[in-house]
């Protein structure tokens, strides 16, 4: 009997993640509501950014907009020290230019890039499959200014120490852009 119970809740276990990310989604009012893995597989609640002003991306290895990492690590250093952290969120909903394993994706990084910015584990940022976070990022009723569809990698959300989303801008704007930096500054001296 108790192996069998077991095995019921081993199989349980997946459809309860997803109720419980469901759940949380209806609930969200700020980014920091969400819990995500890291790209170690552990659990990483967003609130542990709660004062810091994020720019969260969805990344991949394999695109044209690769080499912004370079940017976004020299972003990342420059203003770390401020209250400012990067978030990367590999995804392959694009051209599947982000195929491989969190664990590939990390060395990846690490090795051609020096990313020490936090990176979570794959996730999707569209379909039917589309994580809460970025429901949450893209529903226009809740973020009428920045919300709409994920057109492609490496489009960037801004958010303020309080959770809100400030600014998106989309994949070709580059880290270093002024609106970019206007931006961060901006929401550094809030």
């Amino acid at each position: 009997m108790k192996s069998r119970r077991s095995g019921i809740l081993a199989r349980m276990k997946p459809l309860l993640g997803l109720v419980l990310f469901a759940m949380s989604a209806f609930a969200a009012s700020s980014v920091l509501d969400f819990t995500l893995n890291s790209i170690e597989g552990q659990p990483a609640p967003l609130n542990a950014y709660k004062g810091k002003v994020v720019l969260i991306v969805n990344v991949a290895s394999k695109c044209g907009f690769t080499p912004q990492y370079t940017a976004l690590e020299a972003t990342y250093r420059k203003y770390k020290d401020q209250g400012f952290v990067i978030l990367g969120f590999p995804a392959n909903n694009f051209m599947s230019q982000e195929p491989g394993t969190d664990a590939e994706i990390q060395q990846f990084c690490k090795r051609t890039y020096d990313v020490t910015f936090p990176m979570f584990s794959k996730i999707s940022v569209k379909g039917d499959d589309k994580a809460p976070l970025y429901k949450f990022l893209t529903d226009k009723t809740t973020n009428p200014a920045t919300g709409g569809d994920i057109k492609w990698n490496f489009t960037k959300f801004l958010v303020g120490r309080d959770g809100t989303v400030l600014a998106r801008f989309e994949s070709p704007v580059k880290p270093e852009s002024p609106e970019v930096v206007s931006a961060i500054e901006g929401a550094l001296k809030k």
